[in-house]
């Protein structure tokens, strides 16, 4: 195992399992993940230099810049929990965020040990998350063609008749924020690629046969 804490890079679109695969990977090497809302609106609350600052930006309707960004992940990556590692998911989001992250790890002589590429494929994405619905009551989930009730219009758990969509759970949505996705992912795969440390795997597969996948690659990664 590495000396200093493995930090990891999960790139997917909405809806490649990336939380679901990364408190997998939480457990499993205990690890910490990281999503910028989570960061944001922790820093916020605490209160910090950093979540002032972003408080002030966000309640004027602006978007939270990178340095403040950066400044509230330095001051999360000091933090002892997070001593065996983190998963980030959500950022960077651009190359330029990508060489801050690059030099913010290098102050306490940390890199990037792995960015991996959740690949999914379009048509079947849009299939998936497009066809979700769940139970009004009980919040059970269920999907037009891989899970209907056993008996149409009644949860199988709880035996509500009222089921709710989400308004972006629509196919010209889906399909415009995987094209948005790719637009702003495919530099950073080009970034991490070029530093040797992008890894792919298929994301459209059973959750237990990612979740191995991933584990062998992050398993090698820290060592």
């Amino acid at each position: 195992m590495a000396d200093t804490p493995a930090v990891l890079i999960l790139l997917g679109p909405p809806g490649a399992g990336k939380g679901t695969q990364a408190r997998v990977l939480e457990e499993k090497f205990g690890l910490v993940q990281l999503s910028t809302g989570d960061l944001l609106r922790a820093a916020v609350a605490a209160g910090t230099e950093a979540g002032k600052a972003a408080k002030a930006v966000m309640e004027a309707g602006d978007l939270v810049s990178d340095d403040i960004v950066i400044a509230i992940l330095r001051d999360r990556l000091a933090e002892p929990d997070v001593a065996k590692g983190v998963i980030l998911d959500g950022f960077p989001r651009t190359t330029v965020q990508a060489q801050a992250l690059d030099k913010l790890l290098a102050e306490s002589g940390q890199k990037i040990n792995a960015a991996i590429s959740l690949d999914v494929d379009d048509a079947a994405m849009v299939t998936r998350i497009s066809g979700r619905y769940t139970c009004g009551k009980c919040g059970e989930g269920y999907h037009d063609t891989f899970k209907t009730p056993a008996q149409d219009g009644v949860c199988d758990k709880c035996g509500g008749t009222e089921f709710k969509r989400r308004a972006d759970d629509n196919a010209e949505t889906v399909a415009s924020r995987l094209e948005a996705y790719h637009a702003q992912t495919a530099p950073l795969i080009a970034y991490y690629g070029d530093k040797g440390v992008l890894q792919h795997i298929d994301a459209m597969g059973e959750i237990d046969a990612i979740a191995d996948g991933l584990a062998a690659i992050v398993t090698k990664a820290m060592s």
